[in-house]
């Protein structure tokens, strides 16, 4: 193999290298269809340009970032996601909930716990369904109080969660 050809080159990087520079084009559709390929690639490279696209100032790129830092399941990625948590952005909150639960990381459970409280029913099912996946036993006092929450959907999913820890804990 000649250095200066085409051969020397890294295939496992050319298969993501038009994604990751479509990460940096000036249209949100793009980008956003590059985090969704870069998330089917299975190539951890693609990790940490990812992470950086969750400060994207669209709200749908930074929600497919999340959800291809899921699909990925680098736990490198769990930092960035917790921080996502607290996204204003609704969607993002419920795509990095989701990419933590397929994660399953453990470090995500206080702020999976804070996102208990959000105004958003969608974040608060979504948070109680990852912690009841994740098992901690810090969650069950917060899933329990949403017992009284006001949405039907939200204390099915906190009951299922306890529901999920407990069995897990009782063995």
């Amino acid at each position: 193999m000649n250095p200066g050809t085409n051969a020397s080159i890294d295939p496992f990087m050319t298969d993501i290298a038009p994604h990751l520079a479509a990460l940096l084009h000036s249209a949100a559709g793009k980008r956003v269809a590059a985090a969704a390929a870069l998330g089917k690639s299975k190539n951890p490279a693609a990790v940490a340009p990812l992470i950086r696209s969750l400060s994207d100032p669209q709200g749908k790129v930074r929600m497919e970032c999340a959800l291809a830092l899921g699909r990925l399941g680098d736990e490198e990625a769990v930092p960035a996601l917790v921080s996502a948590l607290s996204d204003p952005d609704p969607g993002v909150q419920t795509a990095a909930i989701a990419a933590t639960g397929r994660i399953r990381d453990r470090r995500a459970t206080g702020a999976l716990i804070s996102c208990l409280r959000d105004t958003d029913n969608r974040v608060r099912i979504g948070a109680a369904e990852v912690l009841g996946k994740l098992g901690d036993p810090c969650a069950v006092k917060p899933l329990e109080d949403l017992g009284a929450d006001r949405f039907e959907d939200v204390r099915n999913a906190a009951a299922k969660a306890l529901d999920r820890i407990r069995k897990r804990h009782s063995r």
